[in-house]
């Protein structure tokens, strides 16, 4: 399998890190889908990234569905469970941390995107994508509450996708003071850490 992705992006980590968890091998293809000379297209018509791409040529895209595919491959560190509420709560988690990366990046794209002029910004806009961040890192905290993992007592997709989007953040947003405010978050980001699938994709 070939992974296309960058290693700024917190969903191609979300894949590389479940792969890494899965012991699945693959051949990691970094790609700036902001470039003139990207060629994302071939693969992925949405010009996104992750794209996997299988051996017979077919892609898979958009990071929840490779996760989900990537989980029936090896039965290895069982990531989502297969029915039921157990399930629905790892894709909520999932949804959330998404949804934070997404409100994440959107507010960033507004501020920084070289195609737009300052007097084209909308602070509003912006302003409302942080509170969604904001009220979403809320929830993330009182889900976690002092349980040692976001979905009960083993590592799960819910940790691995809350775990990408607080490293984003981190990376991307230094002047959110999520820590200080929710340090159970920060707790589990750091226990995360320790392991080689996150310490090995930590963004850059």
């Amino acid at each position: 399998m070939k992974l296309i992705g960058a290693t700024a992006s917190p969903y191609v980590r979300k894949v590389r890190i479940v792969m890494a968890e899965k012991k699945l091998d693959y051949q990691f293809v970094q790609e700036n889908v902001w470039a003139d000379d990207t060629h994302i297209s071939a693969s992925n018509p949405l010009g996104k990234v992750p794209c996997l791409v299988m051996e017979g040529g077919e892609a898979v895209f958009d990071s929840r569905v490779i996760v989900e595919y990537l989980d029936t491959l090896s039965p290895v560190g069982k990531l989502i469970p297969t029915q039921g509420r157990e399930r629905a709560e790892v894709k909520t988690w999932e949804a959330l941390a998404d949804g934070v990366m997404d409100a994440g990046i959107l507010a960033r794209l507004e501020a920084t995107w070289v195609h737009r002029k300052d007097s084209e910004r909308s602070q509003a806009w912006i302003d409302r994508q942080l509170l969604k961040v904001n009220d979403s890192l809320k929830s993330m905290s009182q889900g976690l509450g002092d349980k040692p993992y976001c979905s009960g007592i083993h590592l799960s997709l819910s940790d691995i996708a809350v775990g990408c989007a607080l490293g984003w953040l981190e990376f991307r947003f230094p002047e959110i003071a999520w820590r200080s405010e929710y340090p159970n978050l920060g707790k589990l980001l750091d226990k995360l850490m320790l392991r080689p699938s996150f310490a090995d994709t930590k963004p850059s």
